[in-house]
C-alpha cells in the first residue's frame, strides 16, 4: 500500500466551488465535444477528469466568462498533453509551435490541413480577450508561452532517456505543471500592474504555491504513471533515484518539503509590500487566488476520476492506494 500524506491539513485556504460550475461545464463541455479532437477512448478519460470541477474549486469567487476561460484553458492542457506525451521532440516542438502561433494571432485564420489544436487554441484566446484585463493578457501570453516551451523540453528529456536531478526537476515542473498561466485568470478582473507581478515577493509566493501543487500533483500521480510505466517526469521518481529512498521514503521527503513550502508562503504574506489602498485590495484578491489553487488542486484529485478511478473520496479518507502493478507493453 501507498500512504498519501494530508499535506494540507493545516493549509488556511478552504475548500469552495464556484456556483457556476454545471452550467459550464455542460456548455464548454458539448463545445469541446463538437471538435472531434479526441478518439472515443481519450474522450472517455477526458470526461472522468473532470476539469470543469478544477476550475470551479480553483476560482470559487470568479464571474461565469472567467470559469468558461478556465474550462478552454484547461481543455488546451489536456489536448497538449494527449498529443504529445508519446511524441518526440521535434513533433512537440512542432505542436508547441502552432499553439504559440494561434494564442499571439487569434485573429488569423489556422493554415489547412493544420491539428485542430491550433484552432481550439485560438479560440479559446480569441473568446478569452474579451472580457480579460490588458494586463492579464501580457502575464498570460508570457506564461503561457515558457509553460509551452517546457513541454518541448520535457519530450525531448523524454526521448533522449534525459534523468534530472531533483533541483533541475523542479526548475522544469514549476513550468510544465501549468500553474503560472492558470493563476493569470485570478487577475483577469483587475488591472493588476507589472510592478507588482514581477516583484520579488509576488513571484516567490507564485513560485511557493506552484511547488505546492505540483508536489501534491506528483504524489497522486506516481502510482498510475509507473504502472503505465511513464515516471521520468515526476517528483517522487526523482527523489527516490537521487537519494536511494523507496517510495515511502520519497513521498515523507516530499511531504516534508511541502510543509516548508507551506511556512514560506505564510510568511511571505507579511512581507508584500504597499502600493497604496486601491492597488493593495487587488494584490489581496490576487494572492487569495494563488493561495486558493493548492487547495482546489488536492480536492479535485480526489472528488474526480484521474487518478483513482470512483474511489478518489474513498482514498481520500483512508490516504490508503494499493500498488498498482507494471501494464504488460506488447512489441509493436
Amino acid at each position: 500500500m501507498i500512504y498519501l500524506p494530508d499535506t494540507l491539513a493545516n493549509w488556511p485556504w478552504p475548500r469552495a466551488i464556484n456556483l457556476h460550475f454545471e452550467d459550464v461545464k455542460a456548455e464548454v463541455g458539448a463545445l469541446f465535444r463538437d471538435f472531434k479532437a479526441l478518439s472515443p477512448e481519450s474522450q472517455e478519460a477526458f470526461d472522468k477528469c473532470d476539469f470543469a470541477r478544477l476550475v470551479a474549486l480553483a476560482y470559487p469567487n470568479a464571474p461565469r466568462e472567467h470559469i468558461r476561460i478556465g474550462c478552454e484553458l484547461m481543455n488546451v492542457f489536456f489536448l497538449l498533453e494527449e498529443y504529445t506525451d508519446n511524441e518526440n521532440g521535434a513533433v512537440t516542438k512542432d505542436m508547441v509551435d502552432l499553439v504559440i502561433d494561434a494564442i499571439h494571432n487569434p485573429h488569423k485564420i489556422r493554415p489547412e490541413g493544420e491539428s485542430i489544436l491550433g484552432e481550439i487554441a485560438r479560440q479559446f484566446w480569441a473568446r478569452a480577450i474579451q472580457t480579460a484585463s490588458p494586463s492579464s493578457q501580457r502575464h498570460f501570453l508570457e506564461t503561457f508561452t515558457a509553460y509551452l516551451r517546457a513541454v518541448a523540453v520535457e519530450a525531448l528529456d523524454r526521448e533522449q532517456s534525459h534523468t534530472r536531478s531533483i533541483d533541475d526537476y523542479f526548475k522544469l515542473r514549476r513550468l510544465t505543471v501549468g500553474a503560472h498561466p492558470s493563476f493569470t485568470i485570478c487577475e483577469m478582473g483587475m488591472d493588476l500592474p507589472d510592478e507588482v507581478f514581477y516583484n520579488p515577493v509576488i513571484m516567490e509566493l507564485a513560485e511557493c504555491s506552484t511547488d505546492l501543487i505540483l508536489i501534491d500533483n506528483d504524489i497522486v500521480s506516481y502510482n498510475k504513471e509507473q504502472a503505465a510505466g511513464s515516471v521520468d517526469h515526476n517528483l517522487i521518481s526523482t527523489v527516490m533515484l537521487e537519494l536511494g529512498l523507496d517510495i515511502g521514503g520519497a513521498i515523507a521527503w516530499a511531504a516534508n518539503y511541502h510543509a516548508k513550502l507551506q511556512k514560506r508562503f505564510i510568511d511571505g504574506l507579511a512581507k508584500v509590500p504597499s502600493w497604496g489602498p486601491s492597488v493593495d485590495v487587488l494584490v489581496r484578491e490576487y494572492l487569495d487566488g494563488i493561495a486558493t489553487w493548492p487547495r482546489a488542486s488536492s480536492c479535485w484529485s480526489y472528488e474526480g476520476q484521474r487518478y483513482f478511478g470512483t474511489r478518489g473520496l474513498e482514498i481520500q479518507r483512508t490516504r490508503l492506494v494499493p500498488l498498482l502493478p507494471k501494464a504488460e507493453h506488447k512489441a509493436a
